[in-house]
């Protein structure tokens, strides 16, 4: 499980739904996909208001236990992915290694042109994700819409069985890079993922 609401940065606008809740609808909580969304990608955008975090400028001491560095090989299209582990670094190391002439983001004229530096540079300067990390960065007095507490049918699983299934009834956390990439695939027990993008740019999906 991701967060409360996707933010999602997609190259075909024809496939994305957007909806702008007001106040007054964030306080109904999640909504149902199936009920009101249906089955395709969709963005959520919350009120300029709401916030799920007071700062984040407190996470630079914030450990990536297990970052790893993304090898990929191929050409044409095929390409194959290795998973390097890494030792820990630190949110505020991380964020400067992001930053730097080596990883960061190329420029572009736009979207197209990123995606075609991409598959360009893809095999070239494997970059670092720090991938998997158990938590959420919800402040504790969010009770809406919290990553952490999404009141769903996986809270049973938690609360009547003691089964805690690191990523699926409790969040994880991911921290990107110019690159970094998870490949396209199934979610566990074909459930829907739910992601919030905090801060950086958006991603592609």
């Amino acid at each position: 499980m991701g967060a409360s609401w996707a933010i999602r940065h997609q190259a075909s606008a024809e496939q994305l739904s957007v909806s702008l809740p007001s106040d007054s609808s964030i306080t109904h909580g999640p909504v149902s996909p199936n009920e009101r969304l249906g089955e395709k990608d969709f963005t959520i955008i919350p009120p300029k208001e709401w916030r799920p975090r007071r700062t984040y400028d407190d996470l630079d001491e914030m450990v990536i236990p297990a970052p790893i560095q993304q090898v990929v090989t191929g050409q044409s299209g095929l390409f194959t992915q290795y998973n390097i582990q890494k030792k820990a670094m630190t949110v505020g190391e991380y964020r400067k290694l992001a930053n730097s002439d080596q990883y960061c983001t190329p420029r572009h004229q736009d979207f197209d042109d990123l995606e075609r530096k991409y598959w360009k540079n893809l095999t070239f300067m494997s970059p670092i994700y720090g991938a998997d990390i158990s938590g959420s960065l919800y402040d504790s007095d969010i009770h809406l819409w919290n990553i952490a507490g999404l009141k769903t049918l996986l809270d049973m699983v938690e609360h009547e069985s003691g089964i805690i299934i690191e990523g699926v009834n409790t969040p994880y956390l991911y921290f990107g890079m110019w690159k970094t990439t998870f490949a396209w695939h199934t979610e566990d027990m074909d459930l829907y993922s739910i992601n919030y993008l905090h801060f950086g740019e958006p991603k592609s999906w």
